[in-house]
């Protein structure tokens, strides 16, 4: 496996969630063990010296590699789910989005100023979602941001909104 053939393993859906928006759908990917090793061994070499004591996994996506990455880090793993599916106190943060607006939020006690954070989604397009994570980590005083994700798509400019936050790293580009 390489990161070539593991792009390819990506299904391209045209007009999902909307017209005129091209979803690159991870499903694919993650019912082949083989590329769900590769991902996980090239996450655990890349971040493995940073530090992480928390991983960040993005609603929904996110969950799928952000918790086994934690585990492999010895990190823990924290959630950051939409706004009313957390059931104790939150930091939350509104957002724009490539098709509306949502919220985020995080557990008060999830995460504090002493963690270094590894933030993980499965893919950058326009960058609102981990914008709006970055600055609610921000608001809570996380010094130390890592910003991960499997692929995304170059000619949104995504990572440029996202470099004042952190590192930004993704496996594979579109």
């Amino acid at each position: 496996m390489d990161l070539d053939q593991l792009k390819k393993s990506f299904r391209t859906v045209s007009d999902f969630p909307k017209k005129g928006i091209t979803f690159r759908d991870i499903t694919t990917v993650v019912k082949n063990p083989e590329c769900m090793n590769f991902i996980i061994e090239e996450l655990y070499e890349k971040y493995r010296d940073k530090g992480i004591t928390k991983v960040v996994g993005i609603e929904s996506r996110g969950f799928i590699f952000a918790p086994v990455i934690a585990y492999k880090l010895n990190a823990g793993f924290v959630p950051m789910r939409k706004k009313s599916k957390l059931p104790a106190e939150v930091y939350e943060q509104e957002y724009e989005k490539e098709y509306g607006t949502d919220t985020i939020a995080v557990h008060k006690d999830a995460i504090s100023d002493k963690d270094t954070v590894l933030l993980h989604d499965d893919f950058l397009a326009t960058g609102g979602t981990m914008t709006a994570a970055c600055k609610l980590l921000k608001k809570i005083g996380v010094g130390k941001i890592y910003i991960n994700f499997i692929s995304e798509i170059t000619d949104l400019g995504g990572r440029e909104k996202l470099k004042e936050f952190g590192e930004v790293e993704s496996l594979i580009r579109f």
